[in-house]
């Protein structure tokens, strides 16, 4: 099947290249694809677009660029922020708090730091998926030395009060660290306003290349490398800068300062005609909220339908059971469980994820396949009214 043929609703999971990325890519790639470490002219030429890069990434995120790192990704820049953080300041305190729907890079990263003797509370949202701020501050004691909470979650959209968040962490010397993936170049980011230490973010989620992404470090926030090899990058993240894909993130930083209020409107406006359509289906649910939530993604449950066969039944039209990392895994979504649904109703679930080029004939489209797709596997299931 050709990529023409296909209806593309999985934003979430990866976004495609903005044509004036690829061009900026290109134009490195033919003339300037040296090594930014290397001190003759040719390195320092590398090197310059190195720092433009990071100029615009600065100007998207209202931060200085030299509080950028370059890592290959969000899953790694979550894996730097926290275990660098959590074992540079052990020996203040072990204790970190996190949630349970946290992005997969983040929920194994903590696994692995409870193996290794740290101690982590695990806090639930609420039904709606919003952390209750009075519950979070509870759970902090005072050997708590890091917080990580998602801005966006990548299956249902909802958006968590980050600035409340690091205020509290703040005025109790507590590190804190968010995994912005999902937001960084979608919605407005000021990470300077959020009292924020530690952020981590991708690419390939605001029409980047993937393979690149980058972490924000606070000035004064110390973390403890977690690779080794040379002195790139404060000695934080060392390796030699791959400046095509570097170049092609502030490519991407820069689009997405013009576009965020643009894309937001047709966004809302998308999402407000893809609920109006299928909120009638009886048995549909939603998953999180039309508004208050990112308007990118749409995550909905049905009555007496099975979302894998849901999914092969929606071709071609390329919608999630979940996150993109744990598409493979027949078991029900645990961050909608986290919420209270029931596995019936985690398995059955789809995501609708929305982007830049989605259109109203996209919508409609799915909006059809959806109500086909329901229609036709209900006919096929014994005793389930169609």
């Amino acid at each position: 099947m050709t990529a023409a043929a296909l209806i593309y609703l999985d934003y979430a999971a990866t976004t495609p290249l903005d044509p004036r990325v690829a061009e900026r890519m290109r134009e490195v790639q033919s003339s300037a694809y040296f090594n930014p470490a290397s001190n003759h002219v040719a390195g320092r030429q590398s090197a310059r677009i190195v720092a433009e890069a990071a100029a615009d990434l600065g100007a998207l995120l209202n931060v200085e660029p030299a509080s950028i790192i370059w890592t290959s990704g969000a899953t790694e820049s979550n894996n730097l922020a926290i275990l660098g953080a959590a074992k540079q300041r052990a020996h203040r305190g072990r204790h970190l708090v996190t949630m349970r729907t946290e992005h997969k890079a983040v929920v194994d990263v903590f696994r692995a730091l409870e193996k290794a003797g740290f101690d982590v509370t695990w806090l639930t949202p609420g039904p709606d998926g919003q952390l209750n701020l009075e519950t979070f501050e509870a759970a902090l004691r005072d050997d708590t030395q890091l917080v990580s909470i998602m801005q966006i979650n990548n299956e249902t959209g909802i958006v968590q009060d980050i600035e409340a968040i690091g205020r509290i962490c703040r005025s109790r010397k507590i590190l804190f660290h968010v995994d912005a993936a999902q937001a960084v170049g979608k919605v407005p980011v000021d990470v300077s306003a959020l009292q924020v230490d530690l952020m981590s973010m991708t690419a390939h989620k605001f029409y980047g290349p993937k393979g690149i992404g980058a972490l924000y470090v606070a000035r004064g926030t110390a973390l403890e490398p977690q690779m080794f090899g040379g002195g790139q990058q404060m000695r934080l993240r060392p390796g030699t800068l791959p400046v095509d894909l570097i170049a092609g993130l502030g490519a991407a930083a820069a689009v997405a300062v013009h576009r965020i209020d643009d894309d937001l409107e047709n966004l809302v406006m998308l999402k407000e005609r893809l609920w109006s359509g299928i909120r009638s289906i009886e048995g549909v649910s939603l998953n999180g909220s039309v508004r208050g939530t990112y308007p990118g993604i749409l995550n909905v449950s049905i009555a007496d339908i099975e979302g894998e066969s849901l999914l092969l039944a929606l071709e071609p039209l390329c919608v999630a059971t979940g996150s993109a990392c744990n598409s493979q895994s027949q078991e029900p979504s645990y961050v909608l469980r986290a919420l209270g649904r029931s596995d019936q109703e985690a398995q059955s679930a789809i995501r609708f994820s929305l982007g830049r080029q989605s259109s109203k004939e996209d919508i409609d489209f799915a909006i059809s396949a959806y109500r086909s797709a329901v229609r036709k596997l209900r006919s096929l299931a014994p005793g389930v009214a169609a």
